[in-house]
């Protein structure tokens, strides 16, 4: 009740109407400030005299352009890409997005084993080198790693020698005596 009759004496007070009035100034009015203009030369900047570039540039072959072009995405991550030059080079390479079992960290670097996205990648190329060799290389690359293939990369040796194997001993290696211990008086304890 103490709450209501308080509330209800700050309503009143809050509605009285005030006798106060703002006092009220005369506008003031200044005149603007006059500035003079100034008066110098606007520079004049020499033109700058650049050689013309000089390219190193080989005249053996003609300008290469690109002939084709395209690059395809789709909504699941997967898409390919592909270009062509004209000087035949060519390169094409698709991807897609796949689940495989990898190794994951939480964010304390806590190691667990699961499954993973990642991303699996194959494609080719093709090009001519300034000598005329031409050169094609295929890859893929997978859960397998990254396994490219063609005719110019080198090829690991194949043994042809039979591997050591470590020597067999025969001999019947030394026994260790038996300790029959004693209870330090000169007696056997059985």
């Amino acid at each position: 009740m103490k709450l209501f009759i308080i509330a209800a004496v700050l309503a009143v007070a809050a509605a009285a109407p005030s006798s106060y009035k703002a006092p009220s100034y005369p506008a003031t009015s200044y005149p603007a400030p006059k500035y003079p203009t100034p008066s110098y030369p606007a520079p004049a900047y020499p033109a700058p005299a650049y050689p013309a570039p000089a390219y190193n540039k080989d005249n053996k072959y003609a300008d290469i352009t690109v002939t084709s072009q395209s690059d395809e995405r789709n909504i699941d991550g997967s898409g390919a890409w592909s270009y062509a030059l004209s000087d035949y080079t060519t390169r094409e390479e698709s991807y897609a997005q796949k689940k495989f079992q990898g190794v994951t960290y939480d964010s304390y670097g806590k190691e667990s084993y699961g499954e993973v996205q990642g991303h699996t990648n194959k494609g080719s190329s093709y090009w001519v080198s300034p000598e005329g060799e031409k050169f094609t290389l295929t890859w893929v690359a997978d859960d397998a790693g990254f396994q490219p293939k063609g005719d110019h990369l080198p090829v690991a040796p194949v043994h042809v020698y039979e591997l050591p194997v470590a020597p067999v001993h025969e001999y019947e290696l030394p026994v260790a005596p038996v300790h029959i211990p004693f209870n330090g008086k000169g007696y056997k304890i059985y």
